[in-house]
């Protein structure tokens, strides 16, 4: 998959399958819209272009959103790439395109810089300037400049009933099991592995702390949960508490991460965090000692859950 970072990168002699939107998630939603992208370029004769753009629209429409986003820039492509897409655009987002009219992006983007033969698209989606051009519109520049238009029907929506929306719902009320069922895949975060205060290692816990690649990225609410990840190409189970460690007296949030029987350093290592269930909520307990209770208890639910989910 070619990765741009603009439209005026974009070269490609033959005509395009084209999709757009923000994908945040790729999840099971947007999972049809891809599949058929994909058929529609087996026998070689076009490639698939997704056009999505960074910043997402409503930090740059509205200046005071806090929208925290499902994935980085660089875990939307690798998502992505698993579905056989040829193009991935990741175009700056500004307010001068913003102000491009409808017709002014059908004929300046993708007919004359994408060569257009078809776009798959949402039955609700809407564009151009003060998104005033809706599925309508685009068939009738479709008539006029010489592509197909292919709508995914309110029907095909409905019945996947699924939207980034809802899936960041989910993981702020720790709802892991129904964001993961909407992504089809478990939900992860990405970051270094940074030093804390070591604590955790003086009670039988040691913990990676986690510094987000990303601070647009959400977070599931507090607490604690069950984990995986791959350390040095090894599968790896444990759990993360994301939280401000009340017991301890601390205010900034923090993750960090225990792995089940990993005796090795890994300092400084990127580390992608599965998230595979919400064990319980965060809690200020009265001394260290019914922390480490309650650890124990938490360790125990941890595996029971792994063993269940093999």
């Amino acid at each position: 998959m070619k990765i741009y970072k603009s439209i005026n990168e974009v070269l490609t002699p033959k005509k395009t399958i084209i999709t757009i939107g923000t994908y945040d998630g790729v999840h099971l939603g947007h999972k049809s819209i891809l599949e058929k992208m994909k058929n529609a370029t087996l026998e070689n004769i076009y490639e698939s272009v997704v056009l999505t753009f960074f910043p997402h629209p409503r930090m740059v429409l509205q200046q005071d959103s806090s929208i925290k986003l499902l994935n980085t820039i660089d875990e939307k492509a690798t998502l992505l790439e698993k579905f056989g897409i040829d193009n991935l655009i990741i175009h700056p987002f500004d307010e001068a395109f913003s102000n491009l009219t409808a017709e002014e992006f059908v004929k300046e983007i993708l007919v004359d810089k994408l060569n257009i033969h078809k776009i798959i698209i949402g039955h609700d989606h809407r564009f151009g300037k003060n998104r005033s051009a809706d599925i309508n519109d685009l068939i009738s520049f479709g008539k006029k400049y010489d592509f197909e238009v292919e709508q995914i029907s309110a029907k095909e929506i409905d019945e996947i009933a699924i939207s980034s929306t809802k899936i960041r719902k989910a993981l702020l009320e720790g709802n892991i099991k129904l964001a993961n069922e909407y992504l089809g895949y478990p939900y992860f975060i990405s970051g270094k592995v940074i030093e804390g205060k070591k604590i955790g290692r003086t009670i039988g816990f040691p913990t990676a702390n986690i510094l987000l690649s990303e601070n647009y990225k959400l977070l599931p609410k507090n607490g604690v949960y069950v984990v995986s990840s791959f350390i040095k190409n090894e599968l790896r189970y444990g759990m993360m508490n994301i939280g401000n460690n009340p017991t301890l007296g601390e205010n900034e949030q923090s993750i960090e991460v225990h792995l089940f029987e990993l005796n090795k350093d890994i300092y400084n290592e990127n580390l992608r965090i599965s998230i595979l269930e919400h064990i319980r909520e965060e809690h200020k307990f009265n001394s260290i000692t019914e922390l480490q209770v309650q650890l124990e208890k938490d360790k125990t639910f941890s595996l029971d859950f792994i063993k269940n989910m093999k």
